[in-house]
């Protein structure tokens, strides 16, 4: 079984009440899950916005509520997931992951993978550790630390191939429907 990554940690700027800037949390991020039946992955919402242009005012937590996984209508989530290898998640295990973040609606039924899925953003996907192949109805790549993939809309999928866990970072952002 592959060994689970240290929490991400999170640091949180903002403003004082004379307005000058100051570290308003440096922590363990607080929004966390890594479900058992997800075989050491897991899912760390870092922060996440209602509306562009974003307020960066106040000091209140911008993730201290249920994880899902789209952002609101004209708002963005940054979260890191941890994806375990293939070969450790039972394939019905998908629907259970996609279930606790309020997600199972954008499950495509691909019999490529169990999580393939589609949601109506555009997401950068930074590979921060270990390696992943981005799949997607046709055709697929490897992407390795330091890698970055624009997903636009696109059914997709992510098949962890190795024995580690792979830590990818996403920035999702609310986007127009395209396509079935």
């Amino acid at each position: 079984m592959a060994v689970p990554l240290k929490p991400v940690r999170r640091v949180v700027t903002g403003h004082n009440a004379t307005g000058n800037s100051v570290i308003l949390r440096d922590e363990e991020a607080p929004n966390a899950i890594r479900p058992e039946y997800f075989a050491g992955g897991g899912l760390t919402d870092l922060w996440e916005t209602k509306q562009t242009p974003a307020s960066n005012t106040g000091t209140e937590d911008a993730v201290l509520r249920a994880i899902h996984l789209e952002p609101p209508p004209i708002g963005s989530i940054f979260r890191v997931v941890d994806f375990p290898p293939d070969g450790s998640v039972i394939p019905t295990d998908m629907k259970k992951a996609f279930d606790a973040i309020q997600a199972t609606h954008t499950l495509r039924g691909n019999a490529r993978h169990p999580g393939f899925h589609k949601t109506n953003t555009v997401d950068y996907a930074i590979v921060m550790h270990g390696e992943i192949w981005a799949l997607l109805d046709e055709g697929e790549t490897l992407l390795k630390a330091g890698d970055v993939l624009i997903q636009r809309g696109t059914s997709h999928g992510w098949s962890n191939r190795t024995n580690e866990i792979c830590r990818v970072a996403f920035i999702l952002i609310d986007a127009e429907p395209v396509g079935n």
